[in-house]
């Protein structure tokens, strides 16, 4: 049982220190809220799931504030991360200049087509692939 606490414990620092390093390495403000939620969900919620089996071998402690913590966890920090890109969609933050769809802005605005400056960002990406190339 211990073995399994330990992976539990560790594959949550791993996850953590993925979403630190993703936090810091990505470009813009979309990509690090997906890195910072995803990775930091896992890792928080595979340590605490930890912490709740050792007390409950160890110690015969069952804490049931430890399952309600893990299931709060996975039910708020993806629905805040959701929150936050749509405000700060609304509030016209840039995505990265590499973006070539933008779909929540076809989906309010209504209709297939991309934009103007959607196009000319898709023509200078697919330069920039045959220079590299």
């Amino acid at each position: 049982m211990s073995s399994i606490i330990a992976i539990l414990v560790l594959s949550g620092v791993f996850f953590s220190i993925i979403a630190a390093i993703g936090v810091v390495r990505l470009p813009d403000m979309y990509s690090r809220l997906h890195a910072a939620s995803i990775s930091s969900t896992l890792g928080v919620s595979s340590v605490l799931l930890g912490v709740f089996l050792y007390f409950w071998y160890f110690n015969n402690n069952f804490e049931m504030t430890l399952l309600l913590a893990i299931v709060l966890i996975f039910v708020i920090a993806p629905t805040g991360a959701h929150m936050l890109a749509r405000s700060a969609f609304h509030s016209d933050v840039e995505p990265y200049k590499l973006t070539i769809l933008n779909e929540l802005r076809r989906d309010e605005i209504g209709h297939e087509e991309l934009r103007e400056e959607d196009k000319q960002r898709a023509e200078e990406r697919k330069k920039e692939k045959e220079l590299e190339e």
